[in-house]
């Protein structure tokens, strides 16, 4: 098995913690642990005298029970933690394919989401989003790209990087779909409760079928990255022990003190949700007004979940924009073809305090740009 680089996290990892302003995080605003322990009276004394030795591998019964209240049709024993949401994708795609099969990835995308598959061997075919229909996946699309050895479908919704949510009805006839065709689907909802309007908010896959795998995190709406906790929420007891015997060669376990600091979280996320909620609501009134008064120079989809956008660049190379961009106004923008993508876009993200401070000085270097 041969990964190459992983080019986004390659690019992280040069620019993340050395600009002034990063104008492209995928997360939303965070908290220290004093934030989290305030939430409950007496959680700092019980942190306090939290045990250090290993945990139990398919999480602590304390923070599975809380990740199975997002869900309708799972229990704390099927929920499997890991140490945040990549771990989990690399284990599903091992349990999960062999060499030969054919898998359709929702595109553009994280790159794990297809290149594991890649490397195990399988055919990876792009069921791509539409620009033009405000990044709209057709269903009529991906029954063109089903073949006999399809295996599995991965879908990401809330979308990364468009902030595209799939409509219910399409999101359930999905599920129908594949059921049916006996295929395994694979939803990455990582961005989940980041709906800016809550009736529009998905039921997970893995409540409306008992093949589906769900994919969550604490990183994106809830702002804690920094807690490493990830997990799937899965009946498919088959993939579940599958992904938990191969957890034995990675992480095996997960780190006590992250996993008690993200049952507090998720006991009080609302708190978390609304914060953030808030943030974007009014970080996204201020983007409006930046593309409005730029809208020679950019292509703005407005997205209708979470804390990105995906915009087009019109007129100039993306790549050299981005990159004179960092080098003259310390701004950081995530140049599209970390994607894959080939449409000149790059990513914007929305979900933190001081976007306004890095926008203004996006806007500086907009005004003086001749390319």
């Amino acid at each position: 098995m041969q990964l190459p680089p992983f080019q986004l996290e390659r690019f992280f990892a040069r620019y993340e913690f050395n600009v002034r302003h990063l104008l492209c995080s995928s997360d939303c605003e965070s908290v220290t642990v004093n934030d989290l322990l305030a939430y409950e009276v007496g959680a700092g004394s019980a942190l306090e005298r939290l045990w250090l030795g290993y945990t139990e591998s398919r999480g602590a019964p304390a923070l599975r029970q809380e990740i199975s209240r997002l869900y309708d049709a799972i229990g704390s024993d099927q929920v499997l933690v890991h140490t945040g949401a990549e771990e989990a994708i690399y284990l599903f795609m091992h349990a999960a394919l062999t060499t030969g099969d054919h898998v359709i990835v929702h595109g553009p995308c994280y790159q794990s989401l297809h290149e594991v598959a890649r490397s195990i061997g399988c055919e990876v075919t792009f069921w791509q989003a539409r620009e033009d229909q405000g990044w709209r996946l057709d269903l009529d699309d991906l029954t063109g790209h089903i073949r006999a050895a399809t295996r599995a479908v991965i879908i990401n919704t809330p979308h990364n990087p468009t902030g595209w949510l799939m409509p219910r009805d399409e999101f359930c006839r999905l599920n129908r779909m594949l059921d049916e065709r006996g295929i395994l689907l694979f939803s990455d909802e990582v961005y989940r409760e980041s709906e800016y309007s809550v009736g529009d908010r998905l039921p997970a896959a893995c409540d409306l079928s008992e093949q589906a795998v769900s994919l969550g995190v604490m990183s994106k709406t809830y702002g804690l990255p920094g807690l490493r906790i990830g997990w799937v929420a899965t009946r498919n007891a088959d993939i579940a022990d599958k992904m938990a015997a191969l957890k034995d060669y990675t992480t095996i376990c997960n780190s006590a003190p992250s996993e008690f600091l993200a049952a507090i979280a998720l006991r009080h996320r609302q708190r978390l949700v609304q914060r953030n909620l808030g943030i974007i609501a009014a970080n996204l009134k201020i983007l409006d007004a930046f593309f409005w008064r730029h809208d020679t120079t950019f292509a703005w989809v407005r997205p209708t979940a979470g804390p990105i956008a995906f915009v087009r660049l019109t007129g100039s190379a993306v790549d050299t924009f981005c990159h004179e961009l960092v080098n003259r106004q310390g701004v950081l923008l995530l140049p599209g073809n970390l994607y894959g993508d080939g449409g000149n876009h790059f990513r914007i993200g929305f979900g933190r305090k001081d976007m306004p401070a890095a926008l203004a000085a996006l806007e500086q270097f907009v005004v003086s740009w001749n390319p």
